[in-house]
């Protein structure tokens, strides 16, 4: 076999082969190196500050929080303002040969080890066996554990008498990311420093700072989604930057950061709440199918939903100051105009919601799906009736309905027709329907399937249903009847008949409400009411003031009760024999039987 050719010795006259120049990242290159330069982390550079002032250091600390808030950037920090040729000192001078080592993590008397690869008890032993050697050349020799919360329970142990009681030129510098790991032996020996997310204001600043150091150009809107997506880590927020800024050719703008980041445009997620707020479900899943299609990140919308909803709550409690970190100013805008059609109390359930889903989505193979239970259920949140709502109108015996904690100008309250018989019997004796520009008694029946068709689904459905036709008895002015055991529609719903009854003759229409002693419907798919206890049992039980509540408030059915059921020796609170049917708010039709695992 032929030997290989030798190589060619390298003469003088050969070039000297360039080493590229060595990329140093944005998160190493801004690193903090003064406690002056720790963002949102003011309270710990205090109280440190004076410690190194007063001479009050002590033998261990233990700095918590999460990832990226400046844990470790703190710790070197401290130990060069320890052992800085000019210290101690809370301004270490960043010039010298001890203060340039540790700045680079290489000196031999700041030791940096990772608690995550040696978290074993032969580690801890040797630790505690080094510590009886002095510094080289320094001050103090520092041991800075990062990630201390790995350390296996064996090595805590090794360590518990050397934290405690370290030799004089021995300090312990630990950092954790999750602090419930540490033993409250080890946390009883150190002082603790808990540290903050940065908000995503100071976040942004800082990035505007490094974008103008780095003589680049960056859009305010897209260096405010980095800040938001970062979740209170300005490490995250530089890695994220430097990443986009080493991708994008020339400025940074919004479009080409949603593009990268696969978040939705402002103008996509504004469609999609508009929808969800009119409560158009079909519109909602067509725009996040569609989203889907177009490779979004389904988590990040759902983020972005939640930041949406977050401004609703802003502006709906605090008027039109809304946090500038939510968006663009026109986004900002429109969430202000939309948030004064909602109620809170609306805004904070679909938070609710929305929050569920986030949680849920982690744990999930399918997160469409979850994302389109979540814009339905959105959609439909007004349609919903509060426990707290049942529980208070049983409490206090009222019996308008669902409009008992409504604004009186989103609709006529029944009490309210009620109290003026003479002018609804006056206005009939005039005619059952009063002509009302091109409305007459003649028309009004093919006017009312008008609008019945307009509005469709189950509201028109509930409408059919009415014992009596609405009646007009008035300019501008419907009646509607419903028997007692029902309650009134919802806002939603009369707002919708409002707007068909105002396409008839551009007019702004009254609706009132008003109770008929006609019996509603029988029930319908519920057959024969089975009982299996004596007639009198059940009748006693009917006329017990718990279910005469449920009866005349919720229009409640009782549908069976249990053999040997004794409604009068038994307490309320813990009746489960006895079932119940509760009619929906907004549906005047009875609903079928509950199985009796579901009450």
């Amino acid at each position: 076999m032929a030997k290989p050719k030798a190589n060619p010795p390298l003469t003088s006259d050969a070039e000297p082969v360039e080493t590229p120049p060595v990329y140093t990242v944005v998160a190493r290159r801004y690193r903090p190196q003064q406690f002056s330069d720790l963002i949102g982390q003011e309270h710990i550079a205090t109280a440190l500050m004076n410690a190194l002032t007063t001479g009050r250091i002590a033998q261990a600390y233990l700095f918590t929080g999460a990832r990226g808030v400046g844990k470790t950037s703190s710790a070197r920090i401290l130990a060069k303002a320890l052992n800085c040729v000019k210290g101690p000192t809370p301004t270490p001078c960043d010039q010298c040969e001890i203060c340039l080592s540790i700045m680079g993590g290489d000196d031999t008397d700041a030791i940096e080890i990772d608690g995550a690869s040696n978290n074993g008890v032969d580690a801890a032993r040797e630790l505690r066996q080094n510590v009886g050697f002095r510094p080289a050349r320094s001050r103090f020799k520092i041991y800075i554990i990062d990630e201390v919360h790995m350390l296996s329970t064996g090595a805590f142990n090794a360590l518990l008498k050397t934290i405690e009681e370290p030799p004089p030129h021995v300090k312990f510098i630990l950092a954790t990311t999750e602090i419930q790991k540490i033993p409250i032996t080890i946390l009883s020996r150190c002082q603790r420093f808990d540290f903050n997310t940065v908000g995503p204001g100071k976040i942004f600043e800082t990035l505007k700072h490094i974008v103008k150091k780095e003589g680049l150009k960056a859009d305010d809107d897209a260096l405010q989604i980095v800040a938001r997506r970062a979740n209170g880590s300005m490490r995250d927020s530089q890695t994220l930057l430097d990443q986009l800024l080493g991708v994008c050719e020339g400025e940074l703008t919004l479009a080409k950061v949603h593009s990268l980041l696969g978040t939705a445009s402002d103008d996509r997620v504004l469609n999609l709440s508009e929808a969800i707020l009119a409560g158009d479900a079909k519109q909602s899943l067509a725009l996040v199918g569609e989203a889907a299609e177009r490779g979004l990140q389904l988590g990040e919308l759902l983020d972005q939903l939640i930041d949406y909803w977050r401004g609703l709550m802003l502006a709906a409690v605090g008027g039109e100051e809304i946090d500038p970190m939510l968006g663009s100013t026109a986004l900002r805008e429109r969430i202000a105009k939309q948030a004064t059609g909602k109620s809170l109390d609306t805004i904070l359930a679909g938070l609710d919601v929305l929050s569920t889903a986030k949680g849920r989505m982690k744990h999930t193979t399918s997160p469409l799906v979850l994302m389109e239970i979540a814009v339905v259920r959105l959609s439909r949140l007004e349609e919903l009736l509060p426990v707290a709502e049942l529980t208070q109108w049983l409490q206090s015996g009222v019996k308008s309905g669902l409009v008992a904690n409504r604004s009186a100008s989103a609709v006529a309250l029944p009490e309210g027709a009620k109290k003026k018989p003479a002018a609804v019997a006056e206005a009939r004796a005039n005619g059952s329907v009063v002509a009302n520009g091109e409305i007459t008694e003649k028309s009004w029946p093919g006017k009312w399937e008008q609008i019945l068709g307009e509005l469709g689904g189950v509201l028109s459905e509930n409408l059919r249903r009415l014992p009596r036709m609405p009646a007009i008895i008035g300019p501008n002015v419907l009646v509607i009847h419903y028997p007692p055991a029902y309650t009134a529609l919802s806002e939603r719903g009369i707002e919708q008949i409002r707007s068909a009854l105002q396409k008839l003759n551009g007019k702004d229409w009254k609706i009132v409400f008003e109770t008929i002693a006609e019996a509603p419907e029988p029930p319908r798919n519920l057959g024969t009411v089975a009982t299996t206890g004596p007639q009198s049992k059940r009748q006693e039980m009917l006329n017990l003031p718990f279910f005469k509540s449920l009866s005349d408030v919720l229009g409640a059915q009782l549908l069976r009760t249990e053999d040997g059921f004794d409604p009068t020796a038994t307490p309320i609170s813990v009746l489960p024999a006895a079932v119940v049917a509760v009619d929906d708010p907004d549906d005047p039709i009875p609903q079928p039987p509950l199985d009796a695992e579901e009450i």
